[in-house]
This record gives C-alpha cells, structure tokens and sequence, in this order.
C-alpha cells in the first residue's frame, strides 16, 4: 500500500477504505509517512470531505494510536462530558460532583486553557493543594470510591491525532468537520466512558459560530461515538456571552461552589442541570424527568456539595478553602469597568471578554505563560440588561495595576449596545 495512491483516491472523492486509513494515521504516527504527505491529507479531506464511515474509521484509528483507558468495570455506569470551549465555562467542577453523588462514574481527563478560553486544570489548580496527576491506579480508585475524578490527560492518549492537530493548526485544514469530530472523538473514546454527553458550543466565544454549524459537528460526532459502540448525546448550547457572572480561574471556582451550595440558580444552573441530567440519563438507563428530578435534588439537598468536598480532599485540595472562600486566591486590585452610556446591552464579543480576562492574568497569551489565579472579571450586566450611563458593567480582578488599562480598553470593545430591549439567546439550542 502507498500513501501516494491513498491521496490521489481522495483527492478524485473517492472513499477510503478502513485498511487505507489505518495505514495513514499508523505511518504518520510512527513517522514513516512525512508531514507533506500528511498535509496533503488533511486538505483533501478538506477540499473532498468524508462519509460517515470513513470519519468513524478515522477516530477509531487515532485512538487506537497510543494509550487508552479501560473503565469495563464499571458497565454502563462511566460518562463523560465533553465542551468544545468557552468562556467561563466552570461546568465540569459542576456536573462531576452532581453525577457522582447519583451514582454516575465520571472519569474525566481534561485540559488548560489557552488565548480566550479558559482551562479546567488551571482552576482546579487555584484550589491550594489539589492535585491535577494521579496514578493510573488511583484514577481508577478515586472513580470506584468517590465516582469521580478529574486530571490532567495523562500516557499517550491518542497520539496520532496530537500530531494531526497541530499539523492541521498551520495548514489551514482545522475547520473541517470530519478532522474535528474525529479529532475530539478519538480522544474521548480513548479515555474510555461507556457514554458520553457533549457540550456544542455555539456564538462569539465558540469556534462554532452559528446554530446550524454546531449542529452539524454535533450530529458528526453522535455518528461518530455511536459507530464506535458508545452512547452519545449533544447539547448544542450559547456562548454569545460568557458563561455565570464570573470569569477566572478562583473566581470560576467560587461560583461552582455557589451552584453547587444551591445559591446560584440562573443560565448557569440551567444548563448544569440540563448537561447533568442527561449523564444521568444515558449512565443510569432513567427517563429524563427522572433524571432531572434527582439532578435538581442533588443539588437542593446539599448531596452534591459534600460530593464536590470528598473529591477535593481526595485530591488532595484545601476543603477549608470550599468551606470559605476567602482562603482561595484573591485579587489585591479591583477596578469598576463603567456604562458610557444609556441603553440596552446589546451584545458581548464573548472572545474578547476572554482576552480581557487573560490580559489581567486569568490566562494564557502564549503557552508558557503564568496564571495569576486571582485574577479575572465578574460581571454585573450581561447581555438583554437596561443600563444607564456610569453603571458598573463589570469589576476586573487582578494584582498587577498595570494590566488594567488594556485589560478594560478590551472589555469596553467588546460592547454593543441597543437603544431598544434586547432579547439574550436560548441557555440550550437544541438537544440531539
């Protein structure tokens, strides 16, 4: 078999076979096929797209390209989430606890932040103490007598698709379907839940920007989970304006835990719920008004906060700090970002709130950057809200004064306003 004659059959359109594709990600894995084969790939793949086997034949080779996990002990009990990334976007340290403390095994490997997103490990690290690596053995002990845990990816998790991916980052072949549903599936199938709900996100602060691109990757995905054997649900959801009031690595964290303390009931807690409720779902066979209903109770009854402590201590992480607050990070300079004027807010550039969070020192401009844990935004009005000339839009968090000029001059850019009302866009679009 040679690479030569796989791309010039998929650069006429033509099908690859599950043998032809296998024999790409293998070579490009080991290094026998060279990165201008494998660019030359990825844009025909662009330029003539794949069917649904093909696609489903990609993922299952790239995450049969290094480690995976193996979770069978656990029957249909192990679920995962998947977001592809926002702003604000603190729903893991949410949803664990909740699907855990119903039964739910929630094995969950996650990532960091970079640019305008922010990254789960960055805020589980603003808790003092927590530790975002364990064993493969106490991964494994922490799901059976916790139900949960969350690291960092660990092994050598589908390594072919790293190589893909970083590849496909400089040769203008990211945006496209096939190569993103197989790219996110074969990682997840590679950590190994039984099922799997995903968050499509979808606006300003997604990298998909309409309703319809995020149901098409969602639906690509489903596809794709399902022909690998694995139960999948895709909630397509906004992020036309940064998800809660609060954006920041221990400020994320305060505002879980406020959800979690049931204090906080808001787009927020919908969309928890709705994520929550379908993990419970598809992990333990229930309808889902039944889900729901001990979603909402596991919340009301306290249940899931303690389940939010347990993990933490079992990671290694300051409880005290849960119990009060104010021992997490806190930001020694705080400035009042101010309306210019009257009106309605007519829309947040979800993006660029998130580069203003990071020019405080949330996040990460370039990869080695370091977080400043303290620091990020919270806000005050959102999008649909009436504002009047000199009220608090937002109060920027940081301990370095000297970021607060662009980190506002950003936050200010981001701003449309409206002199009619506004109606804000749907917490969840649609359900697949």
């Amino acid at each position: 078999m040679r690479m030569y004659d796989i791309l010039q059959k998929k650069r006429m359109g033509e099908p690859l076979t599950r043998e032809e594709i296998t024999f790409f990600v293998r070579g490009y894995t080991d290094g026998t096929i060279p990165d201008y084969q494998a660019s030359a790939f990825t844009m025909a793949v662009c330029c003539r797209g794949m069917n649904e086997k093909e696609t489903a034949d990609l993922t299952e080779a790239m995450m049969h390209s290094g480690d995976t996990v193996d979770l069978s002990m656990f029957g249909d009990r192990s679920v995962d989430k998947h977001s592809t990334g926002g702003v604000g976007d603190k729903t893991t340290m949410i949803l664990a606890p909740i699907v855990a403390s119903l039964g739910g095994k929630v094995a969950k490997m996650t990532g960091r932040g970079l640019g305008h997103t922010g990254g789960t490990l960055d805020k589980l690290e603003s808790i003092p103490g927590f530790r975002t690596t364990l064993t493969a053995d106490e991964f494994i002990s922490h799901i059976d007598k916790i139900g949960m845990a969350v690291i960092g990816q660990s092994g050598e998790l589908a390594p072919a698709d790293k190589k893909l991916y970083a590849l496909r980052d400089v040769t203008a072949t990211v945006d496209c379907i096939p190569l993103i549903a197989s790219s996110i599936m074969s990682k997840k199938l590679a950590a190994g839940s039984h099922s799997i709900v995903l968050d499509v996100k979808v606006g300003s602060g997604a990298f998909m920007k309409t309703v319809e691109e995020g149901r098409t990757l969602a639906r690509a995905m489903i596809d794709v989970g399902e022909a690998c054997g694995h139960k999948v649900r895709a909630l397509v959801t906004n992020m036309d304006a940064p998800l809660g009031m609060c954006i920041g690595n221990a400020l994320e964290v305060k505002e879980a835990v406020a959800v979690l303390r049931g204090e906080q009931k808001d787009a927020l807690y919908d969309i928890c719920v709705e994520l929550a409720t379908n993990m419970i779902s598809l992990s333990l066979s229930l309808p889902m008004e039944e889900s729901r209903r001990q979603v909402v109770e596991a919340i009301d009854s306290g249940r899931a906060y303690d389940k939010m402590k347990e993990w933490i201590a079992a990671q290694g992480g300051d409880v005290a700090a849960i119990d009060d607050l104010t021992r997490l990070p806190t930001a020694t300079i705080l400035h009042e970002v101010k309306a210019p004027c009257d009106g309605y807010l007519a829309h947040m550039d979800t993006e660029s709130v998130g580069i203003s969070a990071s020019l405080l020192g949330a996040g990460r401009i370039e990869k080695d950057d370091v977080i400043d844990y303290s620091a990020g935004i919270v806000l005050q009005k959102k999008t649909g809200d009436r504002i009047s000339s000199g009220d608090v839009l937002a109060v920027l968090h940081t301990t370095d004064a000297g970021r607060i000029p662009a980190a506002e001059a950003k936050f200010l850019s981001a701003l449309t306003y409206s002199d009619s009302p506004v109606t804000p866009e749907p917490t969840v679009h649609c359900i697949l």
